[in-house]
């Protein structure tokens, strides 16, 4: 049970710093630009793959925090990374429980 309150944590603790990294990074009101930010779609890749498909619980909290950070930012900012690096962890799940 206290995994998963470790779990929450960290996710929202990387939520917040993604916000505030993405007000640092994005002084406009909207979202102007629709480029996929390549090195987001990394950190959300790493950390998906960490929150799916490891049983450790440290890795699995540093995943959460990964993927909180580019899902935290703000509105707008981060869609397309999050969707990316979650599709990517999901087929690495399958292929591995699969295989095995």
């Amino acid at each position: 049970m206290i995994e998963y309150l470790i779990y929450l944590l960290t996710f929202v603790v990387g939520s917040v710093l993604g916000l505030l990294y993405s007000y640092k990074q994005h002084g406009e009101p909207f979202v102007a630009d629709g480029q996929l930010n390549i090195l987001a779609c990394i950190i959300s890749i790493v950390g998906w793959v960490l929150a799916i498909n490891t049983g450790n619980i440290i890795l699995r909290g540093i995943g959460f925090l990964l993927a909180g950070f580019v899902m935290g930012e703000r509105p707008g900012y981060g869609r397309k990374e999050t969707i990316i690096g979650f599709v990517i962890a999901l087929i690495i799940y399958l292929l591995l429980h699969w295989i095995i």
